[in-house]
C-alpha cells in the first residue's frame, strides 16, 4: 500500500470523483489546455508547449452532482499532474489507489485547497499553477473528487440483523438485536447497492468502515472518527480477515455492506482481545484499484 504523503509535498517539489460518466467530447480551456476522458480514468491533457501560466486558475471540467466538500472533512482524490514545459508526468494516482486527505490548507497546500474547497463530489477540476522559485515550469493538474460514502439503491435488510442508522455525513451507528445469539456463519447483507463495477480478488479497495462487537455493540475501530481518513486494503488475497475477503469480493463499488463475522473468520490468535468475538462491520466501498490478474495462484 502506498504511503499517504501530503499533496502539499508534491506542490513543494514540483510546483505545483458515484459518478463515472460516459465518454464525452474533450473539454477545452480556450487557448490553453484540453482535457479529455471519463471521470475516474486518467485524463488526456494536451496543450501547446511550453505552456505559459502567469497566475493560478481553476476550471470545472465536469461538475459533479454529489455534496459539496467541506473544510476539515475527508476528501478522496484521483489526480494527474504534468509539467507545462513538456507535458511530462509529475505525479498521478490512476495507476494505483486514490488518495484520501483532510480538506485543509495544511494537508493540501493553499493553492490546491482553494481550488477544491466547495466543489462537488463527482467533479473533475483543472488547476493551472504558475512556476515559482523551485521550478521554471508551470504545473497542469487534473483532480477527480471521489465519494467518501456509499451511494446507490437501498436494500431491505433481513430480520434479526443489527440495525444500521446513518447521520447526515453517512457515518453509521449500529444497534445490536436485543437478546439474539450471534450467528455462527458469515452474514453478508448489502444495505446500499452501488452502481460501479464489481470488486475483484487482488484489487486494493478504498473504504470507510465501522466495526463493533456483537456482545455489547461497542465500537472498536472506525474510519469515521474526527480526523480519520478512508483506508485502503488488498482484498481477496488473505491480507485482511477471511470474513472481509469472502464478504466484499464481487460487491459493487459504491455499495454499503453489513458483515457479521464469526470468530473463526475474524482475527486469529489468543493474544488478540477480539479473538473470541463475533464482529459486526459496516463497510462503504469507495473505490477498487489494480489488476485482478495480479493475484498469485497461491493466494
Amino acid at each position: 500500500m502506498r504511503s499517504r504523503r501530503p499533496l502539499a509535498a508534491v506542490v513543494a517539489v514540483v510546483l505545483l470523483a458515484v459518478l463515472a460518466g460516459c465518454s464525452e467530447e474533450p473539454e477545452v480551456v480556450p487557448g490553453e489546455v484540453t482535457v479529455a476522458g471519463e471521470f475516474g480514468v486518467a485524463p488526456e491533457v494536451t496543450f501547446e508547449q511550453p505552456l505559459v501560466v502567469t497566475e493560478p486558475s481553476v476550471q470545472v471540467i465536469r461538475e459533479g452532482t454529489g455534496p459539496k466538500v467541506e473544510e476539515g472533512q475527508p476528501i478522496l482524490l484521483d489526480f494527474y499532474a504534468v509539467s507545462g514545459a513538456d507535458g511530462s508526468v509529475i505525479n498521478e494516482t490512476y495507476s494505483g489507489e486514490p488518495r484520501p486527505y483532510l480538506l485543509s490548507a495544511e494537508a493540501l497546500g493553499v493553492d490546491i485547497y482553494q481550488a477544491l474547497d466547495g466543489q462537488r463530489v463527482g467533479s473533475r477540476i483543472l488547476h493551472l499553477v504558475p512556476p515559482d522559485g523551485s521550478s521554471g515550469a508551470p504545473t497542469v493538474a487534473v483532480f477527480d473528487i471521489l465519494p467518501t460514502r456509499a451511494s446507490g439503491e437501498e436494500q431491505p435488510p433481513r430480520d434479526g440483523l443489527p440495525v444500521v442508522d446513518l447521520d447526515e455525513r453517512g457515518k453509521p451507528s449500529v444497534t445490536m438485536p436485543e437478546g439474539a445469539a450471534p450467528p455462527t456463519d458469515l452474514v453478508v447483507q448489502p444495505l446500499i447497492r452501488g452502481t460501479g463495477p464489481q470488486v475483484a480478488a487482488g484489487q486494493v479497495i478504498t473504504v470507510q468502515y465501522v466495526g463493533v462487537k456483537w456482545t455489547d455493540g461497542a465500537v472498536f475501530d472506525s474510519t469515521w472518527e474526527e480526523g480519520k481518513l478512508p483506508a485502503s486494503f488488498p482484498i481477496g488475497v488473505g491480507s485482511v480477515m477471511q470474513g472481509w475477503d469472502a464478504g466484499l469480493v464481487e460487491q459493487t463499488i459504491g455499495s454499503q455492506v453489513l458483515l457479521v463475522v464469526p470468530p473463526d473468520l475474524a482475527w486469529r490468535g489468543t493474544d488478540n482481545e477480539l479473538a473470541e468475538e463475533t464482529l459486526v462491520f459496516v463497510v462503504d466501498i469507495l473505490a477498487a484499484s489494480g489488476d485482478p490478474a495480479s493475484v498469485s495462484d497461491g493466494a
